[in-house]
């Protein structure tokens, strides 16, 4: 699929080709969804914690003695329905709210949201991103320009760069409804969370080999399957029954 491509004053300067196996992958909601869900569990930090009745300090002793007195048995004044006691089903902070996403689910669903923002004209690519100093005013006149080149309306905009580059990242912190990231963390979650996707012709080159990487390291994960000549196979086998 070709798009064009922009310069950093918002001309059209040519046209890029997309690979279909990244930007034209038919989309799948369930599985978007699942990804989406267990990356936002995974980000939970889960701080909020209450004690049981074995954490609350105090309650060693029992309270009287267990019969003769009239009074309901009681163990420890730490127990749930005392007050200052442990509370039962109580929010814990080892719970775990995410899960794993097999790494093929992970890059299908980020190739999908990528193919649909293509499809829905979000995505603008542009020939390079060059910014000279971490000033705030010179990334606003490359997006204002971007903007009104394309005609874009209001939303949040979320830059892919093909490697860490800092005055990029100082330049755009200041800027409402803006962000940046390093084209190789590219996410489900993020790409959802923002509406239009601008990216540098490099970065589309980055994607490309992440993916090329994931299959490789999928392949190096098999394990290697032995094949044994068959004379080797008809030695071990005598050797076996000698022994024997």
């Amino acid at each position: 699929m070709e798009v064009t491509t922009y310069n950093q004053k918002g001309q059209q300067v040519g046209k890029i080709d997309l690979p279909k196996e990244i930007f034209e992958v038919k989309m799948n909601p369930d599985l978007v969804y699942q990804v989406a869900v267990t990356q936002m569990g995974n980000q939970r930090q889960g701080n909020a914690h209450t004690k049981g009745r074995g954490e609350v300090s105090g309650g060693g002793k029992k309270p009287w003695r267990q019969k003769g007195t009239g009074r309901a048995r009681q163990g420890s004044i730490r127990s749930p329905q005392w007050r200052h006691g442990g509370v039962v089903f109580g929010p814990r902070k080892d719970k775990v709210y995410g899960g794993k996403i097999n790494k093929k689910m992970r890059r299908k669903a980020l190739a999908m949201v990528l193919s649909a923002k293509v499809a829905d004209k979000l995505l603008i690519i542009i020939d390079s991103l060059e910014i000279s100093q971490p000033k705030t005013k010179q990334m606003v006149e490359i997006v204002g320009a971007v903007k009104k080149a394309c005609d874009l309306g209001k939303g949040k905009m979320l830059v892919a760069l093909p490697e860490y580059e800092k005055n990029a990242v100082l330049a755009g912190r200041n800027i409402p409804d803006f962000a940046t990231i390093e084209a190789a963390k590219l996410n489900v979650l993020e790409l959802l969370n923002t509406k239009y996707l601008l990216m540098p012709a490099a970065s589309v080159k980055r994607i490309s080999a992440v993916g090329s990487e994931s299959e490789i390291e999928a392949a190096n994960d098999r394990p290697a399957q032995k094949t044994v000549a068959p004379v080797e196979k008809a030695q071990k086998t005598a050797k076996t029954r000698i022994k024997k």
